[in-house]
């Protein structure tokens, strides 16, 4: 062997422990996948699939849903999912401005769902209402979810011209429990129902 090739295998073996060395303190500046962190929320229909939503709600008919909640936020989760009722002159959740209703709660519960896990309710509701005397207003009284009367006096519908309807808008909004605040906060999703409050 000469001296240029004494040299030649001289730099390859530096470099490769250079890299062995190195190695470690590499792989904290060397840019992985990271795993996204977020929270599922689903509404699903009687049937336990994404069809078949009620729509033409009859006067004290049971209708069956199911809500689920998945946590992925690489940790233990407390949530708390508020029921709400609006018409259509009443403040729905806006997912753009990612703020929740105006709207006081009609009923709430909390859950806590462990990392990597879903938590899942049956819901059966049904509302209990009247007509005006002319037939062009629906006027609240009750709604039952899962056993539990709701209170919706003061809550009216009147017909929809632009969607011939009697509009009604059933939802959840999720709250997650936030340690800086003390308190739940807003969580940004919400899942809904729009009804059709028939005669």
């Amino acid at each position: 062997m000469n001296l240029q090739e004494y040299k030649t295998l001289l730099l390859v073996v530096t470099a490769i422990l250079a890299l062995l060395v190195a190695s470690p303190a590499l792989q904290r500046l060397l840019v992985y996948p990271q795993t996204e962190f977020f929270t599922e929320m689903w509404l699903l229909g009687p049937e336990h699939k994404a069809e078949n939503y009620p729509f033409n709600i009859t006067l004290n008919q049971n209708y069956d849903v199911f809500l689920g909640v998945s946590n992925h936020l690489g940790h233990c989760a407390y949530y708390e999912v508020q029921v709400k009722f609006r018409t259509q002159n009443q403040s729905a959740p806006d997912a753009f401005a990612r703020t929740p209703s105006s709207l006081l709660p009609l009923h709430s519960f909390s859950v806590i769902v462990a990392d990597k896990e879903a938590w899942e309710l049956p819901v059966t509701f049904s509302f209990d209402y009247s007509y005006d005397e002319n037939n062009s207003q629906v006027i609240f009284n009750r709604m039952l979810f899962n056993g539990a009367a709701l209170n919706l006096n003061g809550y009216s519908a009147t017909w929809d011209v632009e969607k011939s309807r009697f509009f009604g808008n059933f939802f959840f909004e999720l709250w997650i429990y936030n340690d800086a605040v003390g308190g739940f906060t807003y969580h940004e999703r919400y899942n809904d129902l729009k009804f059709n409050m028939t005669v």
